[in-house]
């Protein structure tokens, strides 16, 4: 079991500090536990974990264990671990331990662009001092398998 504000957000009993939609917060943020954000942030956020709802946005400085973002993220954002099924807007660097996208489509097809942004993913990420570089990925299209004759 873990305690209030170790950084996890699956616990049931764990406290939060929550941003409400239609609430927009200009400046510094430090909490000692998970951070929901349904409105606006924008400045720098210090926190054990982040959670980006899909109505939510954050544009600024984040430094927090655990990321997830169904909303959209602008700035630069340093984690261990990062969940993305969300926008991450151009010129954001990420940088994380561990990267995780969710992508998926109603349709059973989609197009995923990455604009200029910086992703540093691995054990030193955290530490990387150099000029973020611009990377910029094709467009891919996602598809489900196929199923066989009978629908499965």
């Amino acid at each position: 079991m873990t305690s209030p504000g170790a950084g996890t957000m699956t616990g049931v009993h764990d406290r939060k500090t929550t941003i409400e939609e239609g609430t927009h917060l200009k400046g510094s943020l430090v909490s000692k536990c998970a951070i929901e954000v349904k409105g606006r942030i924008e400045g720098d956020i210090t926190a054990p974990a982040l959670l980006v709802t899909a109505s939510g946005a954050v544009h600024g400085r984040v430094k927090v264990g655990e990321i997830r973002s169904q909303g959209e993220l602008a700035g630069e954002f340093d984690a261990n671990l990062v969940q993305l099924s969300g926008n991450v807007r151009d010129s954001t660097v990420i940088r994380a331990k561990s990267l995780e996208v969710k992508l998926a489509s109603p349709e059973g097809k989609m197009q995923v662009v990455f604009g200029e942004c910086s992703l540093e993913v691995g054990a030193d990420a955290a530490q990387v001092d150099a000029q973020p570089r611009p990377l910029v990925a094709r467009p891919i299209s996602i598809r489900p398998p196929p199923s066989d004759a009978n629908g499965n």
